[in-house]
This record gives C-alpha cells, structure tokens and sequence, in this order.
C-alpha cells in the first residue's frame, strides 16, 4: 500500500511539474511573439514589465528576466531620450542581474551587457567613451567566447562600428565585413529550444543594406 501511496504522490508531483513548465513555455511564447511585432516604445516597455512578471512567478528561471532586460534596453533606444539613459540603463541591469544569476557565463546575457554600457555612454560620448568603450568591447568579446556560433555580438559590434565615425575607425567600410559575418552565423544559428533568443537577423539586414 505504502509503494502505490508513494508512486501516485510521485505522478502527482511529475504531472505538476509538467502542467507548470507547459504554462510557463506557453506565456514565454505569447510574450516572445508580442516582442517580435513591438511597433513603439510603449508598445516595448509592455513587453518587459510582462517578461518580468514572468520571472518573478518563476524566480529560477533566466530567459523571462534577460528578455525583460533586453526589452528595457530596446525601449530606450526606440524612446531616445538621453537624459534618462542612465535610469532606463539601471533598471535593465536591475533585470539582466537576475537573469546573470540564474545563468552565469551566458553569450546573449554578455550581449545585453554590452547594450546597456552603449545606453550610459550615449548619455555623453565624449566623456563617457573611454569607460564604456572597454566594456562595451569586453562584453562583445565575451560574447563570442562563450558561444561561437552566437551571431549577435556580430551584429552588435557590425551595428556599432556603423555608428562611429570614419576618422575613429568605423563606418561602412570597417562595418560590412562584421555584418556580413553575423549574417552567415545568423543562417547557421540553432536556437536551443523555442523560447531561446532568434533575434537580430532582420535589424542586421537592414544595417548592411544601409552600406550598399
């Protein structure tokens, strides 16, 4: 009696687990989808304070909180309001931190590090370069080691190289090469499961038609 006592108590808990791993699979693929059609900045602050929610019902899991984070930074960027950078750069890494922890060592966590150090140094690049610059550098680097098939760090280094001027080594020139390497890592990428990070190859895109 005792053994099918403690076999039905097992099933319960294993179909429990799996009930609560389908429902958080299911509003992870809701949230991921309203990510991807995002049209404003409102529409990208939603989506975060959602992914967040997410995690704090979760509390292990990273992937809710790094898309949190990476939400906040999108938002910022689409906002475009420097003088609150710093405030909307503080509450990503706030998300990314927990997200870091459940997940240490992560190649697409190491990438929104280094967006989040592009949001404190737009606020002054003049002043800020020489300190954010590094990180921002360190972070793509980690990037790629942690995960050589990644093909965002690409993107990202390609997008920001881009942005620099040419007398400081950036432009189309010094970008193309860069972009041109994420996109064939991006046709080659093999998310781990459906709710893995798969974003960037059309902002990619859309970068290097800007340099033809």
């Amino acid at each position: 009696m005792k053994k099918i006592f403690f076999a039905l108590m097992s099933l319960a808990v294993v179909t429990q687990g799996f009930a609560q791993s389908e429902k958080f699979t299911k509003a992870m693929t809701t949230n991921i989808a309203q990510f991807d059609s995002a049209k404003t900045a409102d529409d990208m602050l939603a989506v975060s304070a959602s992914f967040e929610r997410i995690g704090d019902a979760e509390k292990t899991q990273w992937l809710p909180y790094y898309y949190a984070s990476l939400s906040e930074v999108i938002y910022a960027f689409m906002k475009n309001d420097m003088a609150n950078n710093d405030a909307f750069a503080q509450k990503a890494e706030q998300l990314l931190n927990k997200a870091d922890a459940a997940q240490p060592n992560n190649s697409e966590i190491s990438v929104v590090k280094a967006m989040i150090a592009t949001l404190r140094m737009l606020v002054n690049p003049q002043q800020r370069w020489q300190q954010y610059g590094a990180v921002i550098q360190t972070e793509i680097e980690n990037a790629k080691k942690q995960d050589p098939t990644n093909p965002r760090p690409y993107y990202l280094q390609g997008q920001n190289l881009r942005n620099t001027p040419e007398q400081f080594g950036g432009g189309c020139a010094t970008a193309k090469p860069m972009l041109e390497e994420a996109i064939k890592k991006f046709d080659a990428f093999k998310p781990a499961s459906g709710i893995a990070p798969n974003w960037g190859k059309s902002q990619t895109q859309k970068v290097l038609d800007g340099c033809k």
